[in-house]
């Protein structure tokens, strides 16, 4: 059995995969380590995952933002607190997406969630990565990204008068307000991304198509063109990069740059990489081992394959076997 996991900043999708390959679903609130305590991902974990799971684990792929250092033994710290694995696996939202993305195939793979990120994976590995920076240093075209966009144009009096009028209805929020959330209140990246869906509902204004096409210009000038992004194709997981999807299109398409694929989320991919490497692991282990028996047999006259197979699996190699067949001797 396996689980496989892919973290966002509000939620934790995870698959659980048995021996049989039947596939069960779980979901928990989001598990970046930077902000959520290992209890509190301890307690998530026990009341939405361990439900599903019934039994020995052999591995946990968690992919996740935040997960460096410390705070990525902190999501180990809480899985080995609820479930019984034999091996944990904490890597990157951006490995996930490179993965999910490409599989075995080189490509630029690109996050465009809540905030953004990029990276060359040359289908193996993350081989380059232009920082991210985060909702004020960078993640640009993200929703945090987005939405400040959107909410330094209403603080500065640039929104459109219908908009502004509009906007100022739906939220009911004053210059203060917006302050306090922003500066002094947590998770402010979360704040900025819950005006995507206003973005989205007036697309069809110029004003706000502006604003969304310049956010994609700065992500593919800062981030996709320090790639070789002319001979590769780029691809996009997350909800910004799907609801876009047709100005991102242009945006590349007016940079001379191939757009690949477009997901939402990432974590159905996985399960086919995962998959996929597992059966290619056990074929390769199958293959091994015939080899060792035929060799085992070879070297010491042994006609029964069955027996040969059992040696092997005893003693862990074809050596060791013949070494305690001479010492029977």
């Amino acid at each position: 059995m396996i689980i496989i996991a892919d973290s966002g900043s509000t939620k934790v999708d995870f698959r659980v995969i048995d021996d049989n390959s039947k596939v069960r679903k779980a979901a928990c609130s989001g598990m970046n380590p930077v902000y959520v305590s290992q209890a509190a991902m301890q307690e998530a974990l026990k009341a939405q995952l361990l439900p599903v799971c019934g039994g020995k684990v052999d591995a946990i792929y968690f992919y996740g933002a935040g997960v460096i250092g410390e705070a990525a033994d902190r999501v180990r710290g809480a899985f080995s607190e609820v479930i019984d694995y034999d091996l944990i696996y904490v890597e990157s939202d951006m490995l996930g997406a490179a993965r999910a993305l490409f599989g075995d195939r080189e490509g630029i793979a690109c996050i465009l969630g809540t905030g953004s990120n990029s990276c060359y994976y040359d289908g193996h590995r993350i081989v380059r990565n232009v920082r991210s920076g985060g909702f004020i240093l960078g993640d640009e075209a993200g929703g945090a990204d987005l939405g400040k966009r959107l909410l330094k144009a209403v603080v500065k009096g640039l929104l459109p008068a219908q908009l502004q009028t509009e906007f100022e209805e739906r939220y009911h929020l004053d210059y203060a307000a917006i302050v306090r959330h922003v500066y002094r209140e947590p998770e402010p990246g979360k704040f900025l991304g819950s005006f995507s869906p206003f973005l989205e509902e007036h697309l069809d204004h110029p004003y706000i198509k502006a604003l969304v096409t310049g956010a994609f210009n700065d992500f593919i000038r800062m981030n996709v063109m320090q790639y070789d992004c002319y001979h590769l194709d780029v691809s996009f997981i997350g909800s910004v990069a799907e609801v876009y999807k047709d100005i991102l299109a242009r945006c590349l398409d007016d940079a001379g740059i191939r757009l690949g694929t477009v997901m939402r989320s990432p974590i159905d991919a996985l399960v086919e990489y995962h998959t996929r490497r597992r059966q290619q692991e056990a074929r390769t282990s199958e293959e091994l081992m015939d080899k060792a028996v035929a060799t085992l047999m070879a070297r010491t006259g042994l006609a029964d394959r069955e027996q040969a197979r059992k040696l092997l699996l005893k003693y862990g190699s074809v050596a060791k076997a013949v070494e305690n067949l001479k010492k029977d001797v």
